[in-house]
């Protein structure tokens, strides 16, 4: 019978390089203190890196780069995934994922029903705000966008070309998602993609 050691081996090792592990993926092969220090373990070894407290990844190395560090972004999918909760992306992270915004943000909100935390990633943190289930009734994953992007940009602060940059985008999101989470917004922000429905 193999040890609880050979069998997180096992695991890790199935799975592709670059993949967020927790010790939660764990918790079927032996008790949570054995999995902690063979973690801790297969660290040192190198096998595994750590990359915030609880969370590890199977390195993925670069000929030019060294060793790949998983984004924020990535990590923060991982956890929604691992706590099976919904999130959605707020402030200059919203206007990044949309690709208004070039400017590469430090520090990524996420609107979440899970419980509020902070999450350290080298020197990017990732900042789970527990908001109401209003907030996270969107059905389209870009129109759920546009709106948290349209309120980090402002009542009254959007340039003429930052609003047809919008429009374009709104025209890939499904008119029936679109309808519907436009009934969500402020009255402020559904004027403004009441346009791309006039354009369909």
């Amino acid at each position: 019978m193999k040890s609880t050691a050979e069998l997180i081996d096992k695991r890790i090792k199935s799975k592709a390089k670059g993949t967020i592990l927790f010790p939660a993926d764990f918790t079927d092969l032996g008790t949570s203190e054995a999995i902690r220090l063979h973690l801790f373990r297969l660290e040192k070894e190198g096998l595994i890196k750590r990359i915030s407290q609880g969370i590890y990844v199977r390195p993925r190395e670069s000929k030019l780069l060294g060793t790949l560090t998983p984004s924020a972004e990535e990590v923060a999918n991982s956890i929604a995934k691992r706590d099976r909760i919904r999130c959605i992306p707020t402030g200059s992270y919203a206007l990044h994922a949309l690709g208004l915004s070039t400017q590469v943000p430090m520090k990524i909100v996420l609107l979440t029903d899970g419980s509020s935390r902070v999450i350290h990633i080298g020197n990017r943190t990732i900042t789970f705000k527990k908001t109401t289930p209003k907030f996270l009734l969107t059905k389209g994953k870009i129109s759920g966008l546009v709106i948290q992007a349209i309120k980090e940009i402002g009542k009254d602060n959007m340039r003429p070309e930052e609003e047809q940059r919008i429009l374009y985008i709104l025209k890939k999101e499904s008119s029936k998602n679109l309808a519907h989470d436009i009934t969500l917004a402020p009255v402020w922000i559904q004027k403004i993609m009441q346009k791309a429905q006039a354009h369909e």
